[in-house]
């Protein structure tokens, strides 16, 4: 348990929809060691409100990785599952509170509009019956200040769109759950991968409307396989590979341009992350996604590779 004398609170929250992998390890490191840097708090939440995209055991099995890499969180682990009761009440509050409708207009007609919907049910005032919710936007967020790559421009009509905040077939939406979850676990920064750039704005407007404190964001350069697409589960990247986590620990370091301890093949696992929470600088990252290394696509690692990695 870490004994944390900051009130910085980062957070890791995968979705079970697969095991960890390089692109995650990065994702998972980055946040891990940014908020341990500061003497701060690490979440871990389990984001499990998507049932039709879970893999049965993931949920176990990314928690199991995370221990295997060292990176021990600090309470328990959060199940979105089991928040569906937070989710309610925001929603109830937003309709009380006018900022929100019910909307049936299909995905056809909003991919006809080019993609980003235009607000036809606005004041129509329509029933819950087979209807989307989104919500009504006040006062859209058209940027935002990220603490890697400066200020963030975002597309206008995305930002001015009034998103779904519950969807048709009864799920919660993910900016919602996120938003609702981050400010009850109180927290303050965001590391996670630039492909969550795009909705960080929606974020932000949905932080204001609840009157709540916006968190600091910092978007990490992505891992990028040779076909020249991020790795993801959805690209079926393999899985971070069992015993020894300190070589692709490494990778995943020099990935985020951090010193490296010297002498790290002989250094136990807690002195390597040790060294990498006290040498961690922002200013090393880099803001360019990178081809990720060959030894980080193989399913399987072990101690011979130790020479090829810390070349």
């Amino acid at each position: 348990m870490n004994t944390s004398t900051s009130s910085c609170v980062g957070r890791f929250a995968p979705s079970p929809s697969g095991d960890l992998h390089f692109g995650s390890l990065i994702a998972a490191l980055g946040s891990y060691l940014s908020a341990r840097a500061q003497q701060g708090r690490w979440l871990v939440r389990i984001e499990d409100i998507d049932p039709p995209r879970e893999v049965a055991g993931a949920a176990t099995r990314i928690l199991t990785q995370l221990e295997q890499y060292g990176l021990e969180w600090d309470g328990e682990v959060l199940w979105q599952s089991q928040r569906h009761d937070a989710y309610r009440e925001a929603l109830d509050w937003l309709q009380q509170h006018r900022q929100s409708y019910f909307c049936t207009c299909p995905r056809s007609r909003i991919h006809q509009l080019g993609g980003f919907y235009d607000g036809h049910c606005r004041a129509l005032h329509l029933p819950a019956d087979n209807a989307a919710l989104r919500l009504r936007q006040h006062a859209p967020v058209f940027g935002f200040d990220d603490r890697l790559r400066g200020y963030l421009a975002a597309d206008t009509q995305l930002a001015q769109e009034d998103f779904i905040i519950h969807r048709r077939d009864g799920l919660f939406a993910y900016n919602l759950a996120v938003v609702v979850d981050d400010h009850h676990q109180g927290v303050t920064e965001i590391v996670r991968g630039a492909d969550l750039i795009e909705p960080t704005v929606r974020q932000i407007a949905l932080y204001r409307q609840f009157g709540w404190s916006v968190p600091d964001y910092l978007h990490l350069p992505l891992a990028i396989n040779p076909d020249g697409n991020k790795l993801s589960k959805q690209n079926h990247a393999p899985a971070l590979p069992a015993g020894d986590a300190r070589p692709l620990l490494v990778q995943a370091l020099r990935f985020l341009g951090q010193p490296i301890l010297e002498g790290w093949q002989d250094a136990s696992l807690t002195a390597l992350l040790q060294h990498a929470v006290e040498q961690w600088s922002i200013h090393l990252i880099p803001q360019q996604n990178a081809l990720i290394p060959d030894e980080a696509t193989s399913p399987f690692l072990n101690g011979s590779q130790q020479a090829m990695i810390s070349r």
